[in-house]
């Protein structure tokens, strides 16, 4: 194998699992640590900067990060992935003065003007990206107030209004001019305006409906899941029949079953086609229905509902198992026997969403797929009418916040460069730091001991209170001590481990002293070869090999990088200081940090 070239910054990205998992890449274990010296508002602006919405995604994110936490990947059963996603909720609930450290307006204009369709977490993103550099903002949404699907599809009990809207705030505070209650009927209506550049940041609006003998029937008592909840939100819908039905194994048919419970459903049950394993919910919204009393009945196919004299009784389900073929395919077969009936006064179809794009003429350059999707460039969120960008669930279906967040600042970038005449496939190179953490002969300037460490519980409010008021927060966050110990659990895959090939004399105390013995000394080879031939063969392809220049005796150092637990052992032994624990910062460029043409 070549010489690994660490001055490829998207090498110890990679290694920085959580940052490289996060869409957004958030600098994750550098707020970590900021969070343990109780800096709480630095580890707030470092959120901020990467993921616009730190109290949002504190309470609600889908974690992409932990699953790729280092801490997860030890052994024993008792290691848990750091709790990321809470923690991040510590730096925005302990933070002070932030407001004083964003971009302060008036910004100057720079004659550009930018409509944005929807006013959800892409869109947002945008206007914030865009508006320090002088852009006119224009941001339209049918609902009252902005934040999209996070105001209308998120639960009080999840989200707090209050944190919602002091986060959508802070952006709309740089001089955004709101068009809120006006629904966009017509895309060309709008491009007649002279905007510069429209962005599409409308979500997947539209909840599929389940077409099964009794649907019309029943339909005062059949509601789709998204616009249930939305109505919930809005305060147009404040009860429940006592038995309710939710159909679905979504995040969505979570907070369906949840909200049923705050309104005065009794008895609400879940049900779902697939194996519970299977179940596309996160497995922590999984468990807090669980908590709340709520049965997940899986391996149910909805048949019919049953509706005597207009008034909806309930359903009737087909009990099935999941059949996997040799290629995993699953095939759901029916176990025989009568169909199952299950009563309810309610029924909500929490099945799926999709797109809708009805106010988008078809005559406008933007080419739309057989799904009716429109083409758009992934790099560049382009879509084929060179002045309408797409982004959010609105590009390519629905995802989550933190990647409409990720999506918003490319398509900030790429509008910017559109803007100003530049070619929108050259991007701006990310700001990288690698700085040696050395203070002293065996000293560091972090806390690098790995001990075993079970993942901290996030307490709960009593649900005797919760139940009874849908707007009660369930979480309460982790207090300042709880914190600090959950914050010591990371591995801090940021500080890495840097060799230098001339100062090494071959000593082999490095791989002697290593407690994964992720260090090897030996022959080079092709990199299939080379995983076999070190002291632990390097079996995870999907982490790179740290490979060195040939040292005298002809050998190489190769270093697994999934093993390395970033404890600073090997530099802490090294007698010549051939190894040095450096910490690489990674954050991507946005359009208001980044192009010199703006200096």
């Amino acid at each position: 194998m070549e010489p690994t070239n660490i001055s490829d910054p998207e090498y110890f990205h990679k290694v920085v699992d959580c940052q490289h998992a996060c869409p957004a890449h958030t600098p994750v274990p550098e707020y970590i640590r900021l969070i343990a010296e109780e800096k709480y508002t630095e580890a707030y602006m470092i959120n901020w900067d990467s993921n616009v919405f730190p109290g949002v995604l504190g309470r609600t994110c889908d974690r992409p990060c932990e699953p790729a936490c280092r801490r997860g990947r030890l052994e024993g059963k008792e290691e848990e992935p750091v709790a990321i996603c809470r923690l991040k909720r510590v730096a925005a609930d302990n933070k002070g003065d932030v407001k004083s450290l964003m971009p302060q307006g008036p910004f100057k204009p720079n004659g550009k003007k930018i409509a944005l369709i929807g006013a959800g977490p892409a869109s947002l993103t945008v206007a914030r990206d865009l508006a320090p550099l002088g852009y006119e903002i224009h941001l339209y949404d049918e609902q009252k107030l902005g934040g999209g699907f996070m105001r209308s599809q998120i639960p009080s009990f999840r989200l707090p209004e209050t944190v919602l809207n002091e986060e959508v705030n802070y952006i709309l505070d740089l001089g955004i001019h709101t068009h809120f209650n006006h629904y966009v009927k017509s895309l060309k209506d709008t491009l007649s305006k002279e905007y510069d550049a429209v962005f599409v940041g409308s979500g997947a609006p539209k909840g599929r409906d389940l077409d099964i003998p009794g649907r019309q029937e029943g339909a005062a008592h059949i509601h789709i899941g998204i616009n249930w909840l939305a109505n919930v939100a809005f305060e147009h819908t404040a009860k429940v029949g006592k038995k309710v039905i939710v159909l679905g194994g979504g995040n969505t048919a979570m907070d369906c079953c949840r909200t049923a419970r705050r309104l005065g459903g009794d008895e609400v049950k879940v049900f779902v086609r697939s194996p519970f394993a299977e179940m596309k919910a996160s497995p922590w919204e999984k468990e807090d229905a669980a908590h709340e009393d709520i049965p997940i009945i899986d391996n149910h196919v909805p048949k019919t509902f049953v509706v005597e004299n207009g008034v909806l009784k309930g359903m009737t389900f087909e009990k099935v198992t999941a059949e996997y073929d040799k290629d995993g395919k699953r095939k759901l077969v029916p176990v025989g026997g009568p169909d199952i009936f299950i009563e309810a006064d309610d029924v909500l179809i929490a099945v799926g969403q999709e797109n809708s794009f009805p106010w988008i003429e078809r005559d406008l350059g933007i080419v739309f797929d057989k799904w009716d999707m429109p083409t758009v460039n992934e790099v560049t969120f382009v879509s084929t009418n060179p002045k309408v960008f797409f982004g959010g669930d609105s590009a390519w279906g629905p995802k989550n916040v933190i990647t409409a967040v990720a999506h918003g600042h490319q398509a900030a970038i790429s509008i910017d460069l559109m803007c100003r005449g530049e070619s929108m496939t050259v991007r701006p190179s990310p700001f990288v730091n690698l700085v040696s953490q050395k203070m002293g002969i065996h000293e560091w300037a972090y806390d690098s001991a790995v001990v075993n460490d079970e993942r901290y519980v996030v307490p709960q409010a009593d649900k005797k209170v919760t139940l009874t008021n849908r707007k009660k927060e369930v979480e309460l966050g982790f207090d300042h001590i709880t914190g600090f110990k959950e914050a010591e659990r990371c591995l801090n895959c940021d500080i890495q481990t840097v060799f230098t090939t001339d100062k090494c004399i071959e000593c082999d105390a490095c791989m002697d002293v290593c407690p994964t013995a992720c260090i090897s000394f030996t022959e080079n080879a092709d990199e299939s070869d080379l995983r076999n031939m070190l002291k632990v063969p390097a079996t995870n392809k999907s982490q790179d090999l740290y490979v060195s220049s040939v040292l005298p005796t002809k050998r190489v150092m190769v270093k697994d990088e999934n093993m390395c637990l970033h404890c600073g052992l090997c530099a802490e032994r090294c007698p010549t200081s051939a190894w040095d624990m450096q910490k690489f910062f990674y954050n991507v460029t946005k359009a208001h940090t980044g192009c010199s043409s703006h200096k």
